[in-house]
């Protein structure tokens, strides 16, 4: 951690550590950084031309009904990863790190940051689990040390180096658990989350801690007697 952490966030980190967990599983956005990178990724590339007017006019509209109650988060994330359809795969990466580059790696956690690699540096096994495209995704966990191979999220087929509209997942509330279960085959010694859609996959972890957590997730999280955490560089009001 560059700045010198409080005594509540050293506590933290050792809390966990101390629980010598073998497999660690983390939500993303909201978690170990600040802010809806998925949602600003897709306002990033409408505004940005990578992708069609029409699709841009489509997409629009239809964020719109998502936001008032008319289209499922399922479907929304998963549009937001089948609307890059007839791309280059290498284009939508290089868009992804660029825009995680450039927007959301200032806003990552720095204790967040500083306890996966030392879950690493244990040996345990950790993994990232989230709703948002795999590219961003993928993109922000360069700065985590967490591979490809380790990461769950919304993921389309490729074909021949070009995005298909065909969805593999999209790991949002029960998604979650059921992505960890079919990939990874075990429940989780500790998970980390901060949002409604995350509470399925806290409930199979052997320790739960929702971490910068939403009014409705921290009322859970206490409810449940899970370890509630605001990073140092949350303001609350």
């Amino acid at each position: 951690m560059t700045a010198t952490p409080s005594a509540k966030t050293t506590e933290f980190v050792e809390s966990v550590l101390r629980l010598e967990p073998a497999l660690a599983v983390f939500d993303c956005d909201g978690t170990v950084w600040a802010g809806d990178a998925g949602e600003r990724f897709f306002d990033w590339e409408l505004k940005g031309g990578l992708l069609s007017e029409e699709t841009g006019v489509r997409m629009r509209t239809r964020y719109a009904a998502y936001k008032a109650g008319k289209v499922s988060e399922d479907d929304m994330c998963g549009e937001m990863a089948t609307l890059h359809q007839g791309l280059a795969e290498s284009d939508v990466q290089t868009a992804a790190r660029e825009f995680f580059d450039q927007n959301f790696a200032v806003q990552i956690f720095p204790e967040l940051q500083e306890l996966i690699r030392r879950l690493q540096e244990k040996a345990c096994d950790v993994w990232a689990v989230s709703s948002t495209n795999e590219w961003v995704i993928q993109a922000g966990m360069t700065h985590f040390g967490i591979p490809g191979n380790r990461i769950l999220a919304t993921a389309v087929e490729v074909e021949n180096g070009m995005v298909t509209d065909r969805l593999i997942r999209v790991p949002s509330g029960e998604g979650k658990p059921r992505a960890i279960r079919d990939v990874i085959r075990k429940d989780p010694d500790v998970a980390f989350g901060n949002s409604f859609w995350d509470a399925a996959m806290l409930k199979i972890s052997r320790r739960a801690f929702a971490v910068n957590p939403n009014p409705d997730l921290e009322e859970t999280a206490r409810g449940l007697g899970w370890t509630v955490y605001f990073p140092d560089s949350v303001r609350r009001p």
